[in-house]
């Protein structure tokens, strides 16, 4: 082939050159993380951060869920075609510390806009009974409101503030109070990402905000006054809500629903539903119920679900979120007499 005859000269060449630049930096930069209706896409790394993504983003996104329902969170290993659409997302929304796998292929993406929820407000230290570890407490203790604010509108920017909350409980979303800190970050970020739909955004967080605090408002009324204090429950998840609403957690393993609980445990275990009145040892529907009901069954005490909403599932109580919080509450106000 004639090179001269296709390119007959340098100054063509340069042009040629710059067109195909500029060619790609439209492709790469003005079409980068947005679907073919012109929605900011948004890889949301499991169901709690689904939620607050479709919540806040609206019709203004096209959210995809790294894990899918019925799968296990913690354990998750994305595939090839879930790294790539991970990578050609305009904004990935996920919580550090619950999934390995993906915070791992995160650090490497070039996405501009990760949104790490952990940054987004305090994240605290539980005991294996789900108590507060007050030697722990982190990040926004004696702020203001609008110093908090802010803070949550910085996202990733402040992650590095928050490397010293390694080990901590990051089942946040348990707690209606803290969700809707998260949600308020996760729309400042939105606007960010997306500033042509700010005020949809705006909008929208500033709806979600009130669902959750009138849930939280349920919630504080509705075990305002019971038998007792104290559940037990096979995964340690419900930290923040037991301290939300001045409750005691007795988990039977730790943070990690795959962990088994020692013999000593059980025994302990069993010493608590009797000291503290215990009626009821529930389970989750993403994990086995084989410890749980043993131990119910050695100490005559019942069954149910509390679910910690990692994934929805047709074993799930409720369609989404709210719904699901609202059957978590009813099972705690049957377990522990609520009046």
């Amino acid at each position: 082939m004639n090179v001269r005859r296709l390119i007959p000269t340098a100054a063509t060449a340069g042009a040629v050159t710059l067109g195909l630049l500029a060619l790609s930096a439209c492709s790469t930069s003005d079409a980068a993380g947005v679907d073919g209706d012109g929605r900011l896409k948004v890889s949301a790394s499991f169901y709690p951060m689904q939620y607050l993504a479709e919540q806040i983003g609206g019709a203004n996104v096209s959210v995809t869920p790294l894990t899918k329902p019925g799968v296990e969170p913690h354990d998750l290993e994305l595939k090839p075609r879930q790294t790539a659409e991970l990578n050609d997302s305009g904004l990935i929304l996920y919580l550090k510390g619950v999934q390995p796998a993906v915070d791992k292929a995160i650090e490497q993406s070039g996405v501009k806009y990760k949104v790490d929820a952990t940054t987004l407000t305090r994240l605290e230290h539980f005991d294996t009974a789900g108590g507060h570890d007050h030697g722990h407490e982190e990040g926004h203790e004696g702020e203001t409101e609008a110093e908090h604010e802010e803070h949550a509108a910085e996202g990733e920017a402040g992650h590095e503030e928050h490397q010293d909350e390694a080990g901590a409980d990051p089942h946040v979303w348990l707690d209606p109070v803290k969700y809707a800190e998260v949600a308020k970050g996760v729309g400042a970020q939105m606007e960010k990402a997306d500033p042509d739909h700010a005020a949809d955004y705006r909008k929208n967080t500033d709806a979600l905000v009130a669902k959750l605090t009138a849930l939280h408002t349920d919630f504080e009324q509705g075990l305002r006054n019971s038998s007792t204090k104290t559940f037990i429950t096979t995964h340690s998840a419900f930290g923040y809500l037991a301290e939300r609403y001045d409750l005691e957690q007795e988990g039977i393993a730790g943070v990690d629903p795959e962990s088994e609980p020692s013999p000593a445990r059980i025994k302990e275990l069993q010493g608590i539903a009797k000291k503290d009145k215990v009626t009821t040892v529930f389970f989750e529907t993403l994990a086995s119920d084989k410890t749980a009901k043993t131990l119910a069954s050695d100490t005559g005490l019942r069954t149910d679900v509390l679910d910690p909403l990692e994934g929805i599932t047709d074993r799930s109580k409720g369609d989404d979120y709210i719904e699901v919080m609202r059957s978590n509450l009813a099972a705690l106000q049957k377990a522990l007499g609520a009046k």
